[in-house]
C-alpha cells in the first residue's frame, strides 16, 4: 500500500495527521514568503495603495492579506492529500474572495457599510465595491460548492443535490463575509478562525472514531493550510504593523467554510449556516468590539498578544 511520510497508511489518523502538518507548513511558509516578496514590490500600485489608518491613528499595511491569499492558494495547489476537485475548489474560493476583496481594499468607499447599507444602495440603483463583493463572494462560493461535491456520494434525487450545494455555497460565502466582520482589531480575525478551525480540525483527525478516512483527511488538510498561513503571519498582525484586510479575511473565512462543507454532514452545515447567519445580522445592530470588551474572558483572549489599550485622557476640570 501506498504511504505518506514517515511510513503513515494516508487512510489512517497518522496518515491524516501528516497531511494536515504538511498543509500547515505548506501554507505558513509560502505565506511569509508571499508577505516578503509583497513588502518589497506590492501585487498591484505601490506602498501607499496599501497603507490605511488603524484604530489607534497609526499607518498600518494591508499587504497581510494578499500574502495569506497567496500563500494559502499555493499550499492548496501543491499540499499533499487532496483530490484535484478540491484543489480547485479551495483555489477558487480562497483566490476568489481573496481577488474580491482586495478590489474593496484598494477601490473601495466607505460611504455604504454592512449588507443592509449595500443592499439599500442598490435599491436606489448605486452599485458600491461592497455590494459587487457580496455577490462576487456569493457567486464564487456557489461555484467552490458545487466543484467540491464528490460525484460519489450524491444525495437520492438532483433536487436534493442541488440544495446540498447551495448550502455548502452559503457556507462558504457566509463564512467568508463574517471572518471580515472580525478584522476590526490587531490578530481578532485570525484568533477566530482559530477557535472555529480547531474544533474542525480536531474532528477531522479523528478518524478511528468517524470511520470516513478519506473524508477526514481532506477536511483537516484543507482546514491545516490557511490556519497555517494566518498563523506564520499572526505576529505581523498582533504587532500592528499589518492587517489582513478584506483580502486576507475573506479569503481565510471561505477556506474554513469550505473545510467545512467537506467534513461535516447536513444538519452540521445547517448548524454553520444558522450561526454565520445569526452573528452577521447581529453585526447590523451590535458592536462586536463593544461586546467582546465588556466580557472579560473574550477581552482576555482578544487582548492576548497585542500592545496594551491606552487609558482614555484625563479630564481636567477648569480652576474656577
Amino acid at each position: 500500500m501506498r504511504r505518506t511520510s514517515a511510513g503513515a497508511r494516508p487512510g489512517s489518523a497518522l496518515g491524516a495527521l501528516a497531511a494536515a502538518v504538511a498543509g500547515a507548513a505548506a501554507g505558513a511558509v509560502a505565506a511569509r514568503v508571499a508577505y516578503a516578496a509583497f513588502r518589497r514590490r506590492p501585487p498591484i500600485g505601490d506602498e501607499k495603495t496599501w497603507t490605511r489608518t488603524n484604530h489607534r491613528g497609526e499607518p498600518i499595511t494591508l499587504l497581510e492579506g494578499p500574502a495569506l491569499v497567496a500563500g494559502a492558494g499555493a499550499a492548496a495547489a501543491l499540499a499533499p492529500g487532496l483530490p484535484a476537485r478540491l484543489r480547485a475548489a479551495a483555489l477558487l474560493a480562497g483566490l476568489g474572495g481573496g481577488a474580491l476583496g482586495a478590489y474593496d481594499d484598494v477601490l473601495g468607499t466607505t460611504a455604504s457599510k454592512g449588507f443592509k447599507g449595500h443592499l439599500t444602495a442598490l435599491t436606489r440603483g448605486e452599485v458600491t465595491s461592497g455590494a459587487i463583493k457580496i455577490i462576487g463572494i456569493g457567486a464564487t462560493g456557489l461555484a467552490a460548492a458545487a466543484l467540491a461535491r464528490d460525484p460519489a456520494a450524491r444525495p437520492t434525487g438532483a433536487a436534493a443535490g442541488a440544495m446540498d450545494t447551495l448550502l455548502d455555497g452559503a457556507v462558504i460565502a457566509g463564512s467568508a463575509n463574517l471572518a471580515n466582520l472580525f478584522d476590526l482589531r490587531p490578530g481578532r480575525a485570525i484568533k477566530v478562525a482559530f477557535l472555529a478551525g480547531t474544533p474542525l480540525l480536531a474532528v477531522s483527525l479523528a478518524t478511528r472514531q468517524t470511520g470516513v478516512p478519506a473524508r477526514n483527511t481532506t477536511a483537516a488538510v484543507l482546514t491545516a493550510i490557511p490556519l497555517g498561513a494566518a498563523a506564520a503571519l499572526l505576529p505581523e498582525d498582533l504587532g500592528e504593523r499589518a492587517m489582513l484586510g478584506d483580502a486576507g479575511a475573506n479569503a481565510l473565512g471561505a477556506l474554513l467554510g469550505l473545510a467545512a462543507t467537506v467534513r461535516l454532514g447536513r444538519a452540521g452545515r445547517l448548524a454553520v449556516l444558522g450561526t454565520v447567519a445569526a452573528l452577521t445580522a447581529a453585526s447590523e445592530k451590535v458592536s462586536f468590539t463593544k461586546v467582546i470588551a465588556a466580557n472579560p474572558v473574550l477581552n482576555r483572549i482578544d487582548m492576548l498578544g497585542r500592545r496594551p489599550v491606552p487609558p482614555p485622557p484625563a479630564v481636567v476640570s477648569p480652576t474656577p
